[in-house]
């Protein structure tokens, strides 16, 4: 069952692993069934270098276990991928790391600002990437705690805790983007180190909305 989507989120799982997004067994992936609405997502208590596609586990929306061939169990956070699902249904994959320099700005709780210009592709009204306040891991409160900030945003901060990144393409697109938090929370950072802990320039919504893919690509005069 969805043999292609289980691989495609294996493999991203397996790359967050190796790119030092996710240690330890943490993070979790997940991608959606357009045709039947199911959700593959990564199982809980694997190295992710061993994983194999029958290890996937397909959920339906109320949270029931369809398919789990090897008999493991679907990661603890489960409950907050369906909720994201639930309430964004342009949604078709979802990232969750543990990276290093996210994590550091959900532990003070501090959202990242639009110091640079790329954030304009991360769907972020409020011009910054939000911080969702604490629900503890592997309850539905961290489920709720995601609905506000996965309105606001495409990327957030989940308070204590790591990085989350949705996407309405695939799970590829969704690591991107979580792998964009990360580079951004680092630029941010070292920015804010350089400039003595004040805060840096940001871009405000109103120039970030103005951003299109140009009409055309040539000079003015040519």
């Amino acid at each position: 069952m969805l043999e292609n989507l289980k691989l495609r989120v294996m493999n991203v799982a397996k790359q967050a692993q190796r790119e030092g997004m996710c240690k330890h067994k943490s993070g979790n992936f997940s991608a959606r069934d357009e045709e039947t609405g199911l959700v593959v997502i990564t199982p809980t208590s694997v190295d992710r270098e061993d994983l194999v596609v029958p290890d996937m586990v397909v959920m339906d929306l109320d949270a029931n276990v369809v398919e789990n061939q090897t008999g493991l169990r679907p990661t603890s956070e489960s409950l907050m991928h369906l909720k994201i699902y639930q309430i964004r249904p342009d949604v078709r994959a979802i990232a969750h790391a543990h990276s290093q320099f996210a994590t550091t700005f959900a532990v003070l709780e501090k959202p990242i600002p639009a110091v640079v210009y790329e954030i304009a592709n991360l769907n972020c009204s409020k011009a910054r990437i939000p911080v969702a306040p604490y629900g503890r891991p592997g309850t539905p409160a961290l489920a709720d705690s995601v609905v506000d900030s996965v309105k606001e945003a495409d990327v957030l901060l989940l308070q204590g805790h790591g990085s989350v990144a949705v996407d309405e393409g695939n799970i590829d697109e969704a690591y991107l983007k979580v792998c964009y938090i990360e580079e951004l929370a680092e630029l941010y950072y070292h920015a804010l180190t350089a400039n003595g802990g004040q805060e840096p320039k940001s871009f405000p919504v109103e120039e970030l909305q103005k951003w299109e893919y140009p009409k055309e690509i040539k000079f003015p005069n040519a």
